[in-house]
């Protein structure tokens, strides 16, 4: 445990690094928003923090980061060695047997780890743990060496069924470690020790195309802390919603594959549940993509593997969360077809969009927002220019949208808009009615940069009751990295039957690995308020290929779960009719896998703490107005301080509230009301 202290989040984005301190003592919090820095994000990074003050006096710092999926996004990771067991060499090449086009025969697959790359070595497993034939040090050291040779910068050791005995690989690695020059070298039964063995295989070299790239990006952002004699600790924010340490980072880097994406998501679902919405969906709007996610009954939902892209698969728990190429600096354009696309190519935010001035000359969401009169000109968000380059930008959108599709620059300006609210409406319908959920049950929550310019069209475009804008939207990911629990995941594969179960053994492996999770989350050294032991199952009926995770109601006191054949046997059925709302009698369960989780539970942050004061009027929170086109034509609007609005203010539509982090746009025929904690719920009228 530790003491409580001064911790900030920060979340560095495509375009803006945002950032939220937070004094754990005082409750006192502040924000911030810069310009990322891409190429040196370090610089970026410490520009926000000494808008706090001295760096050297901050205790914590939590970092959302996406380096690592952009790696993977971009195919921008290190030369891999893979060393695998003889026969085994083509499984990433083969996956699970699907295409890129599931009904045609185009489209190709090159794995992170190229063919010459992939190379085999005598031993061998068996699925039950013994030991056919041993591995040969001298072997492994002499193709690491050819490996290295050939300019591989990573490695990773994968043998068949390690999972059930990782000797040969332990004595792999130990051979490797002898010849290899720095850190990035590691074995699948350490990362990943679950049966599949494709899954297995790809997680184990992503991690190791991942940990030259995530490695060296700490190590620069660690120098920069150092030169600002910052000695408190450095943390990092994990896919599946956690926190972890710099370490665990280093060595375990697939981890923070969407780790940006998930911090907003922690935010979003503890706004949304103590403002009375258990039930949303998330859209993150920055500056190169758009990030959905589902939450329901306050819980977000974990998925066991993500794939990043095709063919990229990591076993991991991490937050279900769909990304689209839609976001502030997505580029419109005309297509050879003739039709409007927006994104997947961003400006970021080097040049920027066209009204930042900074030499790009194609169009973006951005651009056409400030067109319509949704963004004010005269204060850009970020603090780093003086004003937006309006007729620049409504140029840009005239010659490469306007003139192509026959109509003048307003109504292009309003076609790009709408086109990307299709899109993001397009990602939340996949969230939500594609998965068996009714819409109307659920409430959007927009953060981001530009999530709350398009509030409105996703509450009417996908059929939503409200949406529930959070006080500060801008800097949503940055309070997740705050108020995110420590966690540490880990997994066994048992593959064992249910029936004549040696629950006295089982009980043994889940407190050994409950000792082992809890540890990790110790050694994070972060304040929390209880550590809870989470255990999971994986399971199925004989018979079947596919499992499905059963949580357990157990938990170690006293050094013991109290498990049985029978607690399992209920818990199984439980998940079972719950999903397929049958059972099937008399059809034997089987075990796969053991999951544990150790769970931080940070200190609670009081989102009250966010609120306006009592004081202030509508009035008082007024600035003027200006016109804004909707719908074809312009429209008097009225333009808020939003900060200044009072609890329980109700501002009719349409109307535009600014802040320093974001900007709200009210359409028309929808009104908005601030709750308790400062969120903005916006409604329909009727």
């Amino acid at each position: 445990m530790s003491a409580l202290g001064t911790i900030v989040g920060v979340d560095v984005g495509g375009t803006f690094t945002d950032l939220f301190y937070f004094d754990e003592e005082s409750r006192a919090f502040r924000t911030a928003k810069v310009p990322s820095n891409r190429g040196d994000e370090a610089a970026g990074f410490l520009a926000g923090l000494t808008a706090f003050g001295a760096v050297s006096k901050l205790d914590s710092i939590v970092h959302g980061t996406t380096v690592g999926t952009n790696a993977l996004l971009e195919r921008k990771g290190a030369k891999v060695g893979l060393i695998t067991t003889e026969g085994f060499r083509d499984v990433l090449e083969m996956r699970r047997r699907d295409r890129r086009q599931t009904w045609g025969l185009t489209g190709d697959f090159v794995p992170v780890v190229e063919r010459d790359f992939r190379v085999e070595v005598a031993e061998r497993t068996l699925s039950d743990g013994t030991v056919l034939t041993p591995v040969d040090p001298g072997e492994v050291q002499r193709v690491a060496k050819a490996l290295l040779d050939a300019g591989a910068q990573a490695i990773a050791i994968v043998f068949v069924n390690a999972y059930a005995n990782s000797a040969n690989e332990d004595a792999a690695l130990a051979a490797a470690r002898e010849v290899w020059p720095n850190d990035y070298i590691g074995c699948s039964s350490a990362i990943l020790p679950e049966i599949r063995e494709f899954e297995r295989t790809s997680t184990a070299a992503l991690n190791a195309y991942l940990q030259p790239v995530v490695g060296s990006y700490l190590a620069k952002l660690e120098a920069a802390l150092a030169s600002e004699s910052f000695d408190g600790r450095f943390h990092i924010v994990q896919s599946n919603g956690g926190v972890m340490s710099t370490e665990t980072a280093r060595k375990l880097p697939a981890r923070t594959a969407l780790s940006g994406p998930a911090a907003g998501v922690i935010a979003a679902a503890a706004i949304a549940e103590a403002a009375g919405f258990p039930d949303v969906i998330t859209g993150d709007l920055g500056g190169t993509s758009f990030d959905a996610s589902l939450i329901v009954g306050g819980k977000t939902a974990l998925a066991a593997q993500t794939t990043i892209d095709f063919g990229l698969v990591i076993r991991n728990p991490m937050i279900e969360i769909v990304t689209i190429g839609a976001g502030g600096g997505s580029i419109a354009h005309v297509d050879a077809g003739g039709l409007l696309q927006v994104g997947p190519e961003s400006a970021g935010s080097r040049p920027g969009p066209v009204c930042y001035g900074a030499g790009n000359d194609r169009p973006t969401l951005t651009d056409a927002n400030v067109v319509l009169g949704r963004i004010n000109a005269d204060k850009p968000i970020g603090g780093q220019l003086d004003r937006l380059d309006v007729e620049a930008a409504k140029a840009a959108i005239a010659k490469h949208v306007g003139d192509p599709l026959g109509i003048d620059a307003m109504a292009a300006a309003e076609a790009i808009v709408r086109v990307a609210n299709s899109k993001m409406a397009g990602a939340l319908r996949l969230m939500s009615i594609e998965r068996g959920h009714d819409p109307t049950r659920f409430a959007a929550v927009p953060f981001g940069g530009g999530g709350a310019l398009h509030a409105g069209a996703l509450i009417k475009d996908v059929g939503l009751k409200a949406a529930l804008v959070p006080r500060y939207p801008g800097v949503t990911s940055a309070l997740g990295c705050v108020i995110a629990d420590i966690r540490h995941d880990q997994v066994q594969t048992l593959n064992l039957p249910l029936t004549g179960i040696d629950a006295a053994a089982l009980d043994a492996r889940m407190v050994e690995e409950a000792v082992k999770a809890k540890a990790v989350v110790e050694n994070a050294h972060l304040a929390v308020e209880r550590i809870d032991i989470v255990f999971e199952l994986d399971m199925h009926y004989v018979g079947q290929t596919h499992t499905l995770a059963v949580p357990l109601p157990v938990t170690v006191e006293n050094g013991t779960t109290g498990i049985d054949e029978a607690i399992i046997a209920k818990a199984f059925e439980t998940a079972y009719q719950a999903s397929f709302s049958r059972l099937l009698s008399g059809v034997p369960m089987r075990i796969v896998n053991l999951r544990t989780a150790a769970i931080g539970v940070r200190p609670s942050f009081d989102l009250a703490a966010l609120a306006p004061s009592a004081e202030g009027t509508i009035a008082d929170a007024q600035m003027g107005t200006r016109s804004v086109w909707f719908d074809g034509a312009y429209h008097d609007t009225v333009i808020y301080d939003r900060l200044a609005l009072p609890v329980e203010a109700v501002v009719e539509g349409p109307a535009i509230l600014e802040q320093a982090d974001a900007t709200t746009v009210v359409d028309p025929d929808l009104k908005a009301r601030i709750d308790r904690f400062g969120n903005l719920i916006v409604e329909r009228k009727s």
